[in-house]
């Protein structure tokens, strides 16, 4: 049996959407749908959509202070977030380039949001469930993205604390008081 894919492209005008049901060729359905972001035809609430599709803190930073790459190209999903940390131990930028689907965006994109702004130790104790919060929740199966988020961030702040081991200790002192 032959089953065919199709490419399709978003008109400008708004975002539309072909369906494919794979069947034997002979017997393949096309369908359209007008509006992705009803919820019977889209599983991911608008916030999700909004950081998908407009996601904010893309890129590299020049001169990071720390960077956490995450994931692996064989399970489908890289996760990369670099942060600037000004020297009152505070978050001042954070970016994200990731490689994977529509929730490891919208993730990578809360995920900077959460911690800009934050101290080194505010920043380790985000999870993926504030990701997730954040979000406004993500279907079961796209959990794994929001904890990459958490790893990400957390790679790239033990990165940080390796290049500036001189911070270590504030980090470690800070923790034991909280």
């Amino acid at each position: 049996m032959n089953f065919c894919s199709i490419r399709a492209s978003l008109p400008a005008e708004g975002l539309h959407v072909l369906r494919l049901i794979l069947v034997p060729r002979t017997k393949m359905r096309l369908f359209h749908t007008e509006n992705i972001m009803a919820e019977e035809y889209n599983p991911y609430n608008p916030i999700v959509m909004d950081h998908f599709l407009n996601p904010r803190n893309m890129g590299d930073l020049e001169d990071a202070d720390g960077i956490g790459e995450v994931g692996a190209a064989a399970c489908g999903d890289i996760m990369k977030i670099s942060l600037k940390i000004s020297d009152d131990g505070k978050i001042s930028d954070a970016r994200f380039k990731t490689f994977g689907c529509g929730s490891a965006i919208a993730s990578s994109s809360m995920a900077t949001e959460l911690v800009k702004g934050k101290t080194i130790e505010e920043a380790l104790k985000v999870t993926n469930k504030n990701v997730v919060d954040a979000l406004g929740g993500l279907p079961p199966v796209k959990i794994h993205c929001s904890v990459l988020a958490e790893e990400a961030i957390k790679a790239a702040l033990d990165d940080y604390i390796k290049r500036h081991p001189e911070k270590a200790a504030l980090v470690a002192a800070n923790k034991h008081k909280a």
